[in-house]
């Protein structure tokens, strides 16, 4: 057996499935496929069932699974040895954003970072915060950029970027617009038009109106800010977004004065040491993160 057959086996295992292994590990389901097939005789046992959709690990599976993970975190460990005697740092950096955040400072410190470093190659995936703290979690991503309600995972290490409150926005026709601030009561009298569950802006209103026992009506939802403020504009509801959100708005921004919770985005990685990361941190302090 070598490391690229490990590899290929835990990919397949943690994602109970070889199409989406194979995109993981960036070749082909055949090539996974087949490689898969070659360990399992080397062992001399069926490593997955492969009866039903869901590809499952068997008893065999199940117990080189953790071996598996050990022998390729010990691999990694070798070579962030040798590459720290040898004063190199190389890699990947797999970076996880929050769907269309546009944070200067971090495309910043990864071009600084790129030009240090050029021997790491660096990918960038978005999502929404729920997803990219689980694939941070799971080794998917080395660090995302997230939003979060009130605080960051207790598990992960991090770094706060903002932290702020919520704001409601509107045409300045309407009867929201010209009061100093509002409260999620009143609020709940207008359709609202939000960031789906799973981003920290929706954390903080779902977690502010349980609170207050307010129960409010999000009539439309979007991914992108931009899109949730290009609805406003025309009239559908009235938008809940962050306050640096909506910086750069035409609608008159309300602060929502009853929430207590702020809305944070952070940076969060593992707290296992990482050479990639290590290299990283210091350009994202020289760029204000």
């Amino acid at each position: 057996m070598d490391l690229r057959q490990l590899e290929y086996f835990v990919a397949v295992a943690e994602e109970a499935n070889f199409t989406k292994a194979a995109e993981r590990v960036h070749i082909t389901q055949s090539g996974v496929s087949a490689q898969i097939r070659q360990f399992e005789r080397e062992v001399g046992a069926e490593l997955f069932d492969r009866s039903s959709r869901i590809v499952r690990l068997t008893d065999a599976g199940v117990a080189a699974l953790p071996h598996a993970r050990a022998a390729l975190a010990a691999a990694a460990a070798a070579q962030t040895a040798i590459d720290q005697v040898k004063g190199l740092v190389r890699g990947h950096l797999r970076l996880g954003m929050v769907t269309a955040c546009t944070v200067t400072p971090l495309f910043d410190a990864l071009a600084a970072f790129h030009r240090a470093h050029p021997r790491i190659e660096v990918t960038l995936s978005e999502g929404n915060s729920d997803v990219l703290v689980e694939d941070v979690r799971a080794g998917r991503i080395d660090i995302a950029l997230v939003g979060a309600a009130g605080s960051t995972p207790a598990d992960l290490a991090y770094r706060t970027i903002v932290s702020e409150g919520l704001v409601a926005l509107v045409p300045e026709e309407h009867p929201l617009a010209g009061k100093e601030d509002v409260d999620l009561r009143r609020l709940g009298a207008y359709p609202l038009i939000c960031l789906p569950v799973g981003t920290g802006v929706r954390a903080v209103l779902d977690q502010a109106c349980a609170a207050a026992g307010v129960r409010v009506n999000v009539a439309l939802q979007a991914t992108a800010p931009g899109t949730v403020m290009d609805l406003a504009a025309r009239g559908l509801g009235v938008a809940v977004l962050s306050a640096t959100m909506a910086e750069d708005s035409k609608l008159t921004a309300v602060p929502v004065a009853d929430v207590d919770i702020p809305a944070l985005l952070a940076l969060v990685w593992r707290r296992e040491d990482s050479t990639v990361l290590r290299a990283l941190l210091p350009h994202c302090t020289a760029a204000g993160l």
